[in-house]
């Protein structure tokens, strides 16, 4: 009968099928699917309700995170919301003061019971790199391997899989920056980690390297299929390297999602600012809509999605959310809103434009789109745009924005 086999080898996997009497197959063509499919989606790290405080302050409180096999998940908060201590949690280098940990389906740790770091299958690519200096390219990626018949084909491997074999006999000071970056990933990528930790990797890099260098690392870790966790600060490039995105704020998460997702819709105000550019602005209920200064959102849209009947719920609270990019800014003799600022970014123009409200919001324009301050200017929202309502700090689901990713 047809035997199916999933040989995990390095940095591939390769599925090998032997049909050996088409008509005694029992396996059908949907069922090897679902087993390869099965076999890719499997959960490769969860943590569930993790706590960890540190002289009675709270670091990380009732994280709960969930990461499939081969995916990339990048972990973005501001700096002191706990993002490198569920990273060092996971890692084994501190010991949670409760919940679970669970790396290829082993618990590592609950409560008291811990594994230690040695034994959890997990590699870490650390801000610094952390190269050893006297050791050669070839040797700071073979260090962590045991010392068999097979440790230099692994080097091998890797020095290929980071393009790195020409340089496998210099040494860390004869590198640039972007390749150091390299040798480190790649002496963590040696031991076929079951999960990857990488603590901002990029951060001491400037901004013209990092670009490349975090181009070459996302082609490295999908070429390798491992799973991975990149904690960073920086929204872009959370965008840029994350299949899933979860947003941390006060050692918790506060929304998982794809990239396009966590940007389009974020489910609070917090995700809402801390993503991206965005302005709040108030709105008033009438006629079956919420009017803003800049346009409107139909209210009997919002009714059905929301906790409570929208008539008792405070005006106070309602608010939308709109980008800079989904603002029409033109100059108009009379015009309502009035210039305020103006900053000169290269390729464009961002104008803060103040309300009659008293209110202000942002608006990004093109390089040739010259408004000097105190210009009188309307704003309205662009064909194709939408405002997202907010109430209590919270998103309201509007039914257009569901059935699509646009603005």
């Amino acid at each position: 009968m047809p035997t199916l086999t999933i040989v995990n080898k390095g940095h591939y996997i390769r599925i090998v099928l032997w049909i050996i009497a088409p008509l005694r197959t029992q396996m059908t063509l949907l069922d090897r699917q679902s087993s390869i499919a099965t076999y890719m989606t499997s959960t490769a790290l969860e943590c569930k309700e993790l706590a960890k405080n540190f002289g009675g302050v709270p670091a990380v409180s009732g994280l709960n995170l969930s990461i499939a096999k081969g995916e990339i998940l990048a972990l973005l908060g501001p700096s002191g919301c706990g993002k490198t201590t569920a990273l060092r949690l996971i890692a084994g280098f501190e010991n949670p003061d409760q919940g679970v940990i669970v790396i290829g389906g082993q618990t590592v740790s609950e409560n008291s019971d811990t594994t230690p770091p040695e034994r959890r299958r997990v590699g870490m690519v650390f801000q610094e790199g952390a190269l050893f200096p006297h050791l050669s390219v070839e040797q700071n990626i073979g260090y962590g391997l045991p010392k068999d018949s097979h440790r230099e084909q692994r080097v091998t491997e890797v020095l290929d899989l980071v393009g790195l074999s020409a340089q496998k006999n210099r040494m860390p000071h004869e590198l640039s920056g972007g390749q150091q970056q390299r040798v480190a990933l790649g002496r963590a990528l040696a031991p076929q980690p079951e999960v990857l930790l990488l603590d901002e990797p990029f951060s001491n890099l400037d901004s013209n390297l990092r670009d490349q260098v975090r181009r070459d690392v996302l082609a490295i870790l999908k070429a390798s299929q491992v799973t991975a966790i990149f904690v960073t600060h920086d929204q872009e490039e959370a965008l840029f390297l994350g299949d899933v995105v979860a947003v941390m704020n006060d050692g918790r998460i506060e929304q998982t999602g794809t990239p396009e997702a966590i940007f389009h819709h974020p489910m609070t105000k917090f995700v809402a600012q801390f993503i991206g550019m965005v302005d709040f602005l108030h709105a008033e209920e009438g006629d079956g809509e919420l009017h803003t200064e800049v346009g409107t959102v139909s209210w009997p849209e919002l009714a059905s999605e929301l906790p409570q009947d929208p008539f008792t719920t405070d005006r106070n609270h309602i608010e939308v959310m709109v980008r800079p990019d989904c603002l029409e800014c033109v100059p108009a003799e009379g015009g309502s809103g009035v210039v305020v600022d103006r900053e000169f970014r290269g390729a464009f123009y961002l104008y803060r434009v103040e309300l009659p409200s008293g209110s202000s919001v942002r608006c990004l324009l093109s390089h040739t789109a010259e408004y000097p301050i105190g210009s009188n200017v309307t704003v309205s929202l662009r064909d194709g745009h939408h405002l997202r309502p907010f109430i209590d700090g919270q998103l309201v689901a509007v039914p257009h924005a569901e059935h699509s990713l646009g603005h």
